[in-house]
């Protein structure tokens, strides 16, 4: 009987239907009219100003005069200064810096992304750490070069309590806070909260029929991270390493901050040419500088999108 219902049934859906007599002007009428420009695209309108005279402008403004002397004709000069040692040694040190902040942000916010699975998502728990970390991530700066002043610098309060509790003087070798080592630490004070907001939707988009598919074959907890969850994760994980990188590598304020004196970066070789007293005339330096920053970042960033595009094609 249902059999035969179902049957019935396919073959109505399957017989054709007769088509309606077409009458001369029907081929124009069946064409589907043209939609009017829609005016929700004038919302874009500000952003679009935002981003043209904010970001599009400076950035063209800067790689150009990377091209051209003080006087304002052409010249290699600046851009191929980048290329001299000093150049290259700042560009070394911007990258060592970045990409360990950027280890170790990612491996650290992962593993707080990972503690934060297991809880309620609209818990007091989770709530309280999500909310922190998306004002820790944005958290930077002189605030947090002040921050770090007061709390470990030469008369900081921590510092002053393990020299007169424990007799612990962490400069005894020198004042590293204000040196290339010191930016390490405020680094990764805003790479770890940047890490959980990037990563927790990753995490989060884990099925939980994987799971119980894994341990109706047998599987156990450890096989699961090893055969299904790390490689799943691995390309949001690797696109969250390459955003935390960007961040750091572009990083000024921090770093002029804390470390008002030499140019052990790019950012602040970029300020040394343009407020030196010393280089006196080579102020376009700083554009050059600033071309080879966003190559770098441009490469990243690639990269990153890339990454993200695969890592997408699952979570979605």
């Amino acid at each position: 009987m249902t059999t035969a219902i179902a049957a019935g049934a396919d073959a109505s859906a399957s017989a054709p239907v007769p088509s309606a007599p077409l009458s001369a002007g029907s081929a124009t009428s069946s064409r589907a009219p043209r939609s009017a420009p829609s005016a929700a695209w004038l919302g874009l309108v500000p952003f679009a100003a935002y981003v043209l005279l904010f970001l599009a402008v400076p950035t063209v403004l800067a790689i150009g005069s990377g091209f051209f002397t003080k006087d304002g004709d052409f010249t290699w000069t600046n851009v191929s200064a980048l290329a001299d040692p000093v150049v290259l040694t700042t560009f070394a040190n911007s990258a060592w810096l970045s990409l360990l902040t950027a280890v170790v942000g990612a491996v650290v916010g992962a593993l707080v992304c990972y503690a934060l699975l297991g809880m309620d998502p609209e818990g007091v728990v989770r709530s309280t750490v999500d909310a922190a970390a998306g004002v820790l991530a944005q958290f930077g700066g002189v605030m947090l070069a002040f921050a770090f002043i007061a709390t470990i610098g030469i008369q900081g309060v921590l510092k002053l309590f393990l020299q007169d509790t424990f007799g612990i003087n962490i400069y005894e070798n020198g004042t590293w806070l204000y040196e290339l080592p010191g930016l390490i630490l405020p680094y990764i004070y805003f790479q770890i909260p940047l890490m959980v907001i990037t990563f927790m939707p990753a995490l989060a988009a884990l099925k939980p029929q994987w799971a119980e598919a894994n341990l109706t074959l047998g599987g156990t907890r450890s096989s699961f991270w090893l055969r299904i969850g790390i490689p799943v994760l691995a390309p949001s994980f690797l696109a969250s390493l390459l955003l935390l990188f960007a961040n750091a590598f572009s990083s000024y304020a921090t770093a002029a901050a804390l470390a008002s004196q030499g140019s052990q970066i790019v950012p602040l070789q970029i300020r040394t040419a343009l407020t030196s007293e010393t280089v006196l005339g080579r102020e376009n330096l700083a554009g050059a500088l600033a071309l080879g920053m966003i190559i770098v970042v441009g490469v990243v960033m690639a990269l990153y999108s890339l990454i993200q595009r695969r890592a997408a094609r699952w979570q979605s």
